[in-house]
């Protein structure tokens, strides 16, 4: 068990230890006609195949959270099931839903957020920093409880390169993002519906102040003197849009895509149009690493999470094929806590046509 427990760590050390470069996840929300609520999200890694799982937590589960000493943090028992899509092991939940409609993932923040120092006399309240979300979605179903119960554990991270913020929502439109700087908690209420990486919701915000030229649509002309200037195609109202990926600029990037979307029927083509707009931040694999040559993307994974329904979507880079789990199929009461593949061959199916 020792051994399992480094490797593991050592495991996560090697993910985070390339954060900097390497993650670069961008979320986004949408809500329908109907009032269903969707909240996507891509997920990166440029150094190699992340393992990825999806995940079936059922109630009454016995979890343990693992601390930066082994497998001997806070324990908890799942009083919701839980649908997830894992890294590296199934207990790092990246993005889930659990049966009460709670949605929550974790998204890198690198140099920016900082924990309370670990102390292994506090292990019995320690939660490692990326088993959070498997906490959150296995004891609350609101925000609500959620904030209220936070301050009760202490959350350290597995890794001292790594950290990491959430963003949460429910089943009625809420989204809350959780960043914790100098030890402390904060909660930011986000009515953009975006989310990336370092630095934080509130610098993020304030930068978008720096784009309030840009429009959806065509530039009017411009006379210069006796010089007309005309738009030089379509869309010329968005020039100055941040092309590259940063997480600054993958935040405007998508805070104006998301908002400019126009409002779908239903929760499945709300799903559709999350998947159409997150391909726009499919990161090529030179870009984030340029010795990388067999990934087909830095992009592993996309995930699109239908609160009001309770399914989960996803694709993968070996499979661009959407794959759907509808937790309203699923006893909690009798299922088996359980991780697979999120890809059992990757390779993406090709469909001839023959005329």
């Amino acid at each position: 068990m020792v051994k399992e427990i480094k490797n593991l760590l050592l495991g996560v050390a090697a993910m985070a230890g390339t954060a900097h470069a390497a993650i670069a996840c961008t979320g986004i929300s949408l809500t329908a006609t109907d009032g269903s609520y969707v909240q996507a999200r891509t997920i990166e890694w440029a150094y190699g195949a992340l393992k990825s799982e999806y995940v079936v937590i059922p109630r009454g589960e016995r979890l343990r959270s693992y601390t930066p000493t082994g497998a001997n943090g806070l324990e908890f028992t799942a009083r919701y099931g839980v649908v997830g899509l894992a890294v590296v092991e199934k207990e790092f939940i990246a993005e889930g839903i659990n049966e009460a409609g709670l949605s929550a993932g974790l998204f890198f923040f690198p140099r920016y957020g900082s924990y309370q120092p670990y102390d292994a006399a506090h292990n019995a309240r320690t939660l490692g920093d990326l088993q959070v979300v498997q906490w959150m979605l296995t004891q609350f179903a609101s925000i609500d409880e959620l904030m209220a119960a936070v301050g009760k554990v202490d959350i350290v991270g597995l890794e001292k390169s790594a950290v990491i913020h959430w963003r949460i929502g429910d089943p009625s439109g809420r989204q809350v993002v959780m960043e914790i700087v100098g030890g402390k908690v904060h909660f930011y209420e986000n009515k953009i519906g975006v989310l990336t990486n370092a630095p934080g919701f509130e610098w993020q915000m304030a930068n978008l102040e720096n784009y309030v030229n840009l429009r959806a649509g065509t530039a009017p002309n411009l006379t210069l003197g006796e010089v007309t200037i005309e738009p030089n195609g379509g869309s010329s109202a968005m020039l100055g849009l941040p092309g590259d990926f940063t997480p600054p600029s993958r935040f405007v990037r998508a805070a104006f895509f998301r908002n400019t979307a126009p409002e779908r029927a239903t929760g499945l083509e709300t799903v559709l149009q999350a998947f159409h707009l997150l391909n726009n931040f499919d990161v090529p694999i030179a870009i984030e690493n340029p010795a990388e040559k067999s990934l087909p993307s830095a992009t592993q994974w996309t995930a699109a999470i239908d609160l009001t329904a309770r399914r989960v979507y996803y694709k993968t880079a070996y499979n661009n094929n959407i794959r759907m789990i509808d937790l309203r199929s699923i006893d909690f009461s009798k299922v088996k806590y359980a991780s697979y593949p999120l890809d059992t061959v990757q390779q993406q199916p090709i469909t001839e046509i023959r005329l």
